[in-house]
């Protein structure tokens, strides 16, 4: 008898416990303020626009320098108005490429206005103690250090190694 009793206490767990996760799992919880914010910035297209004469990013990709002497070069990401590529040495990444068609972002030219140095004859900029770049016509070329050794001189010299004055063609 004590084990036909103990099956009907088993099953009574295992029925409760059923019950249990069944309603729960059933259950619709309340949206969270995190859900509300989620679902009104989705609906938001700020920020997202793309110049519709903006030049798609596979165009772009044939002004980027090709590896060499123990860097390879990785294209990333390709998109409408902008191409990225990470530069690789010894499997690490040690810089990211860029171009990016300012056309979408006006602003991000102006910064070039007051600039007075230059790197393959275009207005250059130094963003913090990582990032280069230089304004080509409506495109920003930047590389940016992702390894400490590759110091603000070798972000210079990848940007000459970019196709700079076909670049300055394109349209």
């Amino acid at each position: 008898m004590t084990l036909l009793g103990g099956r009907r206490i088993l099953a009574a767990l295992l029925l409760s416990v059923l019950l249990l996760t069944t309603t729960t799992a059933c259950s619709t919880k309340a949206p969270s303020r995190f859900d509300q914010v989620q679902q009104e910035s989705t609906k938001k297209k700020s920020g997202q626009a793309v110049d519709k004469n903006a030049t798609q990013g596979s165009k772009l990709n044939k002004f980027f320098p090709a590896g060499g002497d123990g860097y390879q070069r990785v294209y990333t990401q390709e998109k409408k108005g902008f191409s990225e590529a990470n530069l690789k040495k010894g499997g690490k990444t040690v810089a990211q490429l860029a171009i990016s068609d300012t056309s979408s972002t006006p602003t991000t030219a102006s910064k070039f206005a007051n600039s007075t140095k230059k790197i393959g004859g275009y207005p250059a900029v130094e963003q913090g103690k990582t990032q280069t770049s230089v304004l080509v016509g409506k495109y920003q070329v930047k590389v940016i250090s992702k390894d400490p050794t590759f110091t603000a001189s070798d972000r210079a010299d990848w940007i000459e190694k970019f196709n700079l004055a076909g670049l300055a063609k394109l349209k």
